[in-house]
């Protein structure tokens, strides 16, 4: 990631790492792990990527803004077709909590129109 080789005052340093997660959601697995616990933080890397998510907090792994905003992000395919078809495609929602994952605004299909419907927003850090 691009945090990888950074020094780990600049892994601890929070607007280093949202520079960084704002570019590359992934680096957040890089990150200090304070800030991988701070809300602002994750959502930036998950409004990046949504599969960022797997590299969150636990905390914030059962968040459920937090979770929504991964899958919104999600991927541009369609990871319910292509698990059908056979292929092994990670999808945010695999690194939610148990809890979460049964919500049915976060369920494939609604959540495919979720992402659609609401692209371009992001729910408020805070």
């Amino acid at each position: 990631s691009s945090l990888l080789y950074a020094a780990e005052e600049l892994r601890a340093d929070r607007e280093f790492v949202l520079a960084a997660v704002g570019q590359k959601g992934s680096a957040l697995m890089d990150a200090a792990e304070e800030l991988r616990a701070d809300r602002e933080v994750v959502l930036a890397a998950v409004g990046q990527d949504g599969c960022a998510l797997r590299y969150a907090a636990e905390e914030l792994r059962a968040d459920r803004d937090v979770v929504l905003e991964a899958v919104r992000t999600g991927h541009s395919f369609d990871v319910v077709e292509l698990r059908a078809r056979g292929a092994v495609v990670l999808d945010p929602l695999d690194f939610a909590t148990e809890e979460l994952r049964e919500l049915p605004e976060l369920q494939p299909d609604c959540a495919r129109e979720n992402r659609l419907a609401n692209r371009g927003t992001r729910p408020e850090a805070g």
